[in-house]
């Protein structure tokens, strides 16, 4: 999602659990990992470190039953590397941060469903692009240790890296998976993001495909992460979509990446808006990754959160406008 700053919605999404999972087979059942973001820790951005209620809110945990009721079993949680680890990258972490991070990664991994970490951070460090490479390291390291022992969390390098140099970006995925290993995290997933905003549909245009795809990991466990969104400019700010197959067509090239490489590929962020070309669209884009699952493990749809208010892609349930509107389609059989 390209934008910095996030406003903050009015009030909090009324609650419901779902019903619970039938013995139909369902369009979820059929990835790895699927599931939803989960915004809200890195809310209040300009405003470092923050008031807890005030400026950034944790999720809701009970509407983490309502989507594991419908078989979603991923969980992407949004969170700030100033305020987990504040000053510098080489510190300690936050304890009533980080005590909050745990309460929900273990309410969701005791539900057998997986919790990825992620830095929303745009590759930078208080605003500042983050050079530091050995910094970045111990950083991952120490967050990285304070999980290690969870098989069913996820690590996220960063958010979308962008305008920054590229060899500095691979370098920096590749410090982090060398943090995390060197923690002891050596049973998790880690998803590694581009440049560029991490796009799809750029990624064999722009300089990723050439230069991602060294990235080593000891436990062969590396996912690479890529986010798409279906309007014009791929911003994800318009609910409006380009056409009801762009979904499908964004992914081609990179589909192809993959497989050339023998790598492992998920969408960390995909939305599409209330409408019907979008949902065909958004339908479009999974049935086609199901095809292609060799490759594509999962997908996550942007996002959930207490503080979305009206915003045209909440999820959270069930006031959230992309809730009433999308989980038929994420949920279907196929």
């Amino acid at each position: 999602m390209h934008f910095f700053s996030i406003l903050l919605a009015a009030g909090t999404a009324s609650l419901a659990l779902a019903a619970p999972i039938t013995d139909k087979k369902k369009r979820v059942s059929k990835f790895q990992f699927f599931g939803v973001n989960e915004s809200g820790p890195e809310f209040g951005n300009t405003n470092l470190p923050g008031a807890l209620g005030k400026d950034y809110v944790w999720p809701t945990l009970s509407t983490i039953d309502t989507f594991v009721n419908q078989g979603f079993n991923t969980f992407r949680i949004n969170i700030m590397m100033e305020r987990i680890i504040p000053n510098s990258m080489t510190g300690s972490l936050d304890a009533t941060y980080l005590a909050d991070l745990k309460t929900t990664v273990e309410y969701i991994t005791n539900k057998g469903a997986y919790a990825l970490i992620l830095p929303h951070n745009y590759g930078r460090y208080y605003d500042n692009i983050i050079t530091d490479t050995s910094g970045f390291e111990a950083f991952w390291k120490t967050l990285a240790g304070a999980f290690s022992n969870n098989s069913k969390v996820i690590f996220d390098t960063n958010n979308e890296f962008h305008d920054m140099d590229q060899s500095l970006v691979v370098q920096l995925n590749q410090a982090a998976i060398n943090g995390i290993r060197a923690a002891g995290a050596t049973s998790q997933y880690i998803t590694v993001e581009g440049n560029d905003w991490t796009g799809a549909w750029t990624w064999t245009t722009g300089q990723n495909g050439a230069t991602m795809g060294a990235l080593t990991d000891p436990n062969n466990k590396l996912i690479y992460q890529m986010h798409q969104y279906l309007d014009s400019d791929g911003s994800g700010t318009s609910a409006t979509c380009v056409s009801s197959t762009i979904g499908k067509e964004r992914l081609v090239a990179a589909t192809q990446w993959l497989k050339s490489n023998g790598k492992k590929g998920i969408i960390g962020e995909f939305a599409g808006g209330a409408n019907s070309q979008c949902e065909t669209a958004v339908q479009g884009m999974l049935s086609y990754m199901q095809q292609n699952s060799d490759v594509w493990l999962g997908a996550l749809w942007w996002a959930a959160g207490p503080w979305w208010g009206d915003y045209i892609f909440s999820i959270e349930p069930t006031s959230g406008t992309a809730y009433s509107a999308y989980m038929s389609t994420l949920t279907a059989a196929e």
